[in-house]
């Protein structure tokens, strides 16, 4: 068995909120609103999420690629164990929710395949090729949760896979320099050409008008997707988590004012939404979700 899959993170509930906490705060502040069994879910997902992530981005270090697309097979093994009820598995917590919420076993195969795209693919050619990888590694993970969440009408799992891509474009856009740092541009090259920006403008940190006009238009995107998923929250069961999804959507969107308040410097400057005012963010939706 890989030494990851032997980590406590994906066996035991406490360790998986530990790990939420520790790697993702946003989410992890988002989900006090929740019910506690609702909870335990989340940081069950979170962590074999993270579980996918380290086999990637830790492994690939130290590792030949081959080596590392084993790993990730024997995590699809591993997974197939998940849901196989008559076979003992070390995922104790993540079988617990997968069967409790009925969530489908491709949500997690397409997760795999999103991280093992890291490992091969370096560039991306255009928005179609970046909308899939945003699906497997963020909008999949949306549609566990809403499967944990419960939802009114089923319509409210294409809402969930708008909030996924556009969060996930956040990232993208807030993690530009760190991203080239590692040998990865996933801002599409077509649409670089397009605003006459090339990997020389990323290499050189170059805030330039071209680069702003870049950044404005992809600002401008992730937006149209937080937008066209706000018109699935009140799909969602209404028990704290419409709360929690529509925290978690206003918190991440906020990443985008920052980085215009940054004047677009991705490269020197890293955007965050800071805990007071996440205290706010929370403090003022509630009353809007309070008193709709």
């Amino acid at each position: 068995m890989i030494e990851y899959v032997t980590s406590k993170a994906v066996m035991d509930f406490e360790a998986a909120r530990s790990v939420t906490k520790q790697y993702a705060r946003t989410f992890y502040f988002t989900s006090h609103v929740l019910s506690k069994d609702k909870r335990q879910a989340a940081y069950a997902l979170y962590g074999f999420c993270r579980l996918a992530d380290e086999v990637v981005d830790s492994a690939a270090a130290h590792e030949d690629h081959h080596a590392v697309h084993n790993k990730i097979d024997e995590l699809r093994n591993l997974l197939h164990e998940v849901y196989s009820p008559n076979k003992s598995t070390p995922f104790v917590a993540l079988r617990h929710t997968v069967n409790r919420y009925n969530i489908p076993i491709e949500y997690f195969l397409d997760l795999l395949r999103g991280v093992e795209m890291d490992l091969h693919v370096s560039r991306i050619q255009n928005f179609e090729e970046l909308y899939d990888y945003c699906y497997c590694v963020a909008s999949v993970v949306g549609l566990m949760m809403t499967c944990v969440f419960g939802v009114k009408d089923n319509t409210a799992f294409e809402y969930a896979e708008n909030l996924g891509t556009a969060m996930q474009l956040t990232n993208i856009l807030r993690d530009v320099g760190e991203d080239f740092e590692r040998g990865r541009i996933y801002l599409p090259l077509d649409e670089l050409r397009q605003f006459n920006c090339d990997e020389n403008v990323l290499k050189q940190q170059l805030v330039n008008d071209d680069f702003v006009r870049l950044m404005k238009f992809q600002i401008e995107r992730a937006r149209e997707y937080y937008k066209k998923a706000e018109l699935g929250i009140p799909l969602v069961s209404n028990d704290g988590s419409q709360f929690c999804v529509r925290l978690m959507s206003t918190t991440y969107g906020r990443i985008l004012d920052r980085i215009e308040k940054n004047e677009y410097d991705v490269f020197s400057k890293r955007a965050f939404v800071p805990i007071q005012q996440k205290i706010i963010i929370a403090v003022s939706e509630y009353f809007k979700t309070r008193f709709q």
